[in-house]
């Protein structure tokens, strides 16, 4: 099964591609999560939320998503292939960064235009995808040095 998924809000322009693609080829197995968009698909079922997606991911052999980077990194994380596209509408860059970043290392495909997405997820199979693997965490080695700078610029005060 392909999983489409917009996350919190609306995409309705890649809901709609995809529903285009489902149109010519009824073969495929799509299930699409809409948030809060407006279009509504018709040659694929649909929902508009869920507590949970893991039951979807679970089901799903490839994801088409938003650029967000909850979802984004969930996908990432159960090792799934995931077709990244970014939502123009939204006010800021951060999913052109986020799915910039991870496409250059080869951990998802990139679809820059919604255009492409059907030769693209042909593509699919073609690809050899790098397993995403998150870099080791060390915010509690700066919270630590950010402490100590903190106690030393107390005492310092104090201590004078």
């Amino acid at each position: 099964m392909i999983f489409v998924t917009v996350g919190s809000g609306d995409f309705d322009a890649l809901i709609e591609t995809v529903d285009g693609i489902c149109a010519r080829r009824p073969e495929l197995e799509v299930l699409m999560q809409i948030g809060r968009g407006h279009y509504e698909p018709r040659h694929a079922d649909f929902f508009r939320f869920a507590p949970t997606l893991e039951p979807y991911y679970e089901r799903a052999h490839l994801v088409i998503a938003h650029g967000g980077v909850g979802v984004t990194m969930e996908v990432l994380n159960r090792g799934l292939p995931l077709i990244g596209v970014d939502n123009p509408d939204r006010p800021d860059q951060h999913q052109v960064d986020l799915l910039s970043y991870l496409s250059e290392g080869g951990y998802l495909v990139w679809c820059h235009d919604l255009s492409q997405l059907e030769a693209t997820l042909d593509s699919m199979g073609d690809r050899k995808l790098r397993r995403w693997e998150p870099p080791p965490c060390t915010i509690h080695l700066i919270v630590d040095e950010f402490l100590q700078k903190l106690v030393a610029e107390e005492t310092g005060k104090h201590g004078a």
